[in-house]
């Protein structure tokens, strides 16, 4: 997974030698195991991490994946993305992810929520002490989140929870919210088209991909294209995405939809105004990017381009938008539910959306500005801004040496 290169951000702004010397490593890694007896079935183990990339600005925040292809290096990827992406939309939350690495649909439901509950005892003091917040991330749900806080006693210690147990209306589907308004603040910016009756495909149907589609369909777009694990569907017309969203419900997957089919690689190829990748990262790479033929790409999933395409598409004029502006609705909703839980505040999911609409819009106007002035592509003026806004809070707060 791509992170940030800081040769190309040296140019554009003064990156003292202290900050990139913070910023070029994690603050804080904890390694441990998951050692679980359960009768009749036997020892579950699983290696965990925990990473906090920066806490300049504020608590580690990030997800808690539960996968069988966590390592440690990749969850070091992760927290470091959570830092750029909570600096460019202006939230006060450092940089974490944390990570199991197991395979959860081989898990029954009181096994996983053993496995979370122990998860919580072994880094108790991180989580209990507001250090680190947890969310849900691949392989981990709401109904976790909910464990965690059960735990705890703490609604503000995790957030993603369900909105009957102190969660927030309107989360689950804000990192695909987020998507869409960046998706139509880029159209009207880029290609100077309301994002009303534009062709889109998506690659990914999960929670990203599903509400990503919903409100691509509330805002007149044309999904000609959707695809997932299962297989993929192109319909030049339109697919209407609530009969798509039952059959998935039913079916377990896209695969099978009415409509022409297609694969995961040729929904990357096929000649649309905006391409979604909301599925996986390094899906777009130097073997691909030359079939590409989107007008604009906005990046939904972590790292679904490598840096080796990033200057193929820019050689080729597709505009690309990064996926730490791009995704970054959901820990704008997180940042929403843990301050109710502060509070205690209630809010409601129409909030929860203005929230990140504020938040995103005034983030992509940055970013806009900056590309404009710099005359560099907007993942690297998104990396401008994040790392100016880490530079002066660090030292606001006295990390790095100030200017006079």
């Amino acid at each position: 997974m791509p992170t940030l290169d800081f040769e190309k951000v040296k140019p554009h702004i003064d990156l003292p030698r202290e900050a990139e010397r913070l910023l070029s490593k994690s603050e804080k890694e904890i390694r441990f195991s998951l050692n679980l007896l359960l009768y009749p079935d036997g020892l579950i183990e699983a290696d965990a991490y925990v990473v906090y990339h920066n806490t300049a600005r504020g608590p580690a925040k990030g997800g808690l994946r539960i996968w069988p292809t966590v390592s440690l290096d990749h969850t070091r990827d992760l927290a470091e993305l959570m830092t750029w992406k909570t600096a460019l939309v202006g939230i006060p939350f450092g940089g974490g992810k944390s990570g199991i690495c197991l395979d959860p649909r081989e898990l029954p439901r009181a096994h996983k929520t053993a496995l979370v509950k122990e998860y919580v005892h072994m880094i108790s003091g991180e989580i209990r002490s507001g250090s680190y917040v947890p969310a849900p991330d691949l392989g981990s749900t709401p109904s976790d989140m909910a464990v965690i806080y059960g735990e705890t006693h703490m609604p503000e210690s995790v957030t993603g929870k369900p909105p009957r147990v102190g969660g927030l209306p309107g989360r689950e589907e804000a990192t695909g919210y987020g998507v869409v308004e960046v998706a139509s603040l880029s159209c009207q910016a880029f290609l100077k088209q309301p994002l009303s009756g534009t062709q889109v495909a998506v690659q990914g149907f999960g929670n990203v991909g599903k509400w990503t589609c919903h409100f691509l369909s509330e805002r007149g777009a044309t999904i000609v294209a959707v695809s997932d694990i299962t297989g993929g569907v192109y319909r030049s017309d339109g697919i209407p995405i609530d009969e798509l969203t039952a059959y998935v419900r039913r079916s377990g997957g896209v695969g099978g939809f009415p409509g022409d089919e297609l694969t995961n690689e040729q929904l990357l190829s096929l000649d649309v105004d905006v391409l979604i990748p909301a599925a996986v990262e390094n899906v777009i790479d130097d073997r691909n990017a030359d079939a590409i033929h989107a007008k604009l790409i906005v990046e939904a999933a972590n790292g679904p381009t490598t840096p080796a395409a990033d200057p193929i598409l820019e050689r080729r004029g597709i505009l690309l938008v990064p996926d730490i502006l791009a995704n970054s609705g959901g820990v704008v909703a997180s940042y929403v539910e843990w301050r109710q839980a502060k509070s205690g505040a209630m809010t409601r999911a129409q909030e929860t959306y203005a929230a990140i609409a504020e938040q995103l819009d005034a983030a992509f106007q940055k970013v806009l500005e900056t590309a404009g002035s710099r005359r560099i592509p907007p993942r690297e003026a998104a990396w401008v801004v994040a790392v100016a806004e880490l530079v002066q809070t660090m030292r606001d707060r006295g990390w790095i040496p100030t200017d006079e």
